[in-house]
């Protein structure tokens, strides 16, 4: 056996519960887990292998001598610094795909609860206000059926929103550099393509990763270019949106709504005006929350912890 199969798992998380997938699997490596950052400290210099996200700090690699992997609990690694990780000799993977289906049917559920309005039938309920019929048109709730929906970022969860849109009855343009598509009910575009995109939708879906290319892809330029009445739905990294460029174009009444997940800044500041816009829902990076989640990323962790040992290619391989 590799004597290095025998450090510790740790697993460290504030609030899955990913020893308890682990134990279910009947596996006897040892582990530990670990709710917040003192006790990671604690415990790292023990380990062999980490299953992380929110609590990595990149100074942590200094007190873990024994480290050789580093299992991503999220699909984004931005947090990692990949060379400094190399330079220890520990392999990074993510858990990209983990939460494809949750964060997709998200982010059309988001997109229907804007344009149902079912978030403020709810702040209707929760007054016991029956809330009359509506007779100013414009003010009514809207059907997806027909409308233009452009997806930027297509990768397994921007393709699966595509698709899953498509299924409603949208016209999807889906943005992106690589111009091949196995799906014929989305466009391609190219983010060059963008401006023009944006006059024309009806609903913008960012489902793209964090890159230096998309940090404040949606700024004033991009939202004075949206057509009036439009939707901004976003289940991207926060820095993707410019915040104070959004909320001035909600204000202004350029936008119908928005839904966001997560936030340049998180928790999201309670000084934030986006709490109290009635037409923007807010939810708390909550779009890859499932009761999968623990299951998915055990299932990455043990393919990865044996082909580390077997000397191949990690899945979701990063370092």
């Amino acid at each position: 056996m590799d004597p290095n199969s025998l450090l510790p798992i740790c697993f460290a998380h504030s609030g899955y519960q990913l020893g308890a997938a682990f134990s279910a699997r009947g596996d006897v490596r040892p582990f530990v887990e670990v709710r917040d950052l003192d006790a990671l400290r604690l415990a790292l210099p023990s380990a062999g292998t980490l299953v992380v996200s929110g609590l990595w700090r990149n100074e942590l690699l200094d007190i873990a001598p024994r480290l050789r992997l580093i299992q991503s609990v999220s699909a984004g690694t931005d947090q990692y610094d990949r060379e400094m990780i190399r330079s220890k000799g520990v392999r990074l993977a993510s858990a990209q795909g983990v939460n494809e289906v949750a964060v997709s049917e998200h982010a059309i559920g988001i997109l229907l609860s804007l344009t149902r309005q079912l978030h403020t039938l709810r702040d209707h309920q929760a007054r016991q206000d029956w809330r009359p019929f509506i007779s100013d048109v414009p003010r009514r709730e809207e059907e997806l059926d027909g409308k233009h929906l452009v997806v930027v970022g297509l990768g397994r969860i921007g393709a699966r929103i595509a698709r899953l849109a498509s299924a409603f009855g949208m016209r999807v343009t889906g943005v992106r550099r690589r111009a091949a598509s196995a799906d014929d009910a989305v466009a391609i575009a190219h983010p060059d393509r963008l401006p023009e995109l944006l006059a024309d939708a009806d609903a913008v879906i960012l489902a793209c990763s964090l890159t230096p290319e998309t940090r404040s892809l949606m700024g004033e330029r991009e939202f004075r270019a949206m057509k009036p009445g439009a939707y901004l739905v976003s289940v991207a990294r926060g820095p993707v949106v410019v915040t104070s460029a959004l909320v001035d174009a909600l204000a202004g009444g350029r936008l119908a709504g928005a839904a966001l997940d997560c936030f340049d800044e998180e928790p999201l500041p309670a000084s934030s005006p986006l709490w109290t816009m009635p037409n923007v829902i807010v939810t708390p990076h909550s779009a890859g929350e499932t009761r999968l989640y623990e299951e998915r990323i055990v299932d990455y962790l043990v393919e990865n912890v044996t082909r580390l040992e077997g000397g191949l290619p990690l899945l979701n391989e990063i370092v």
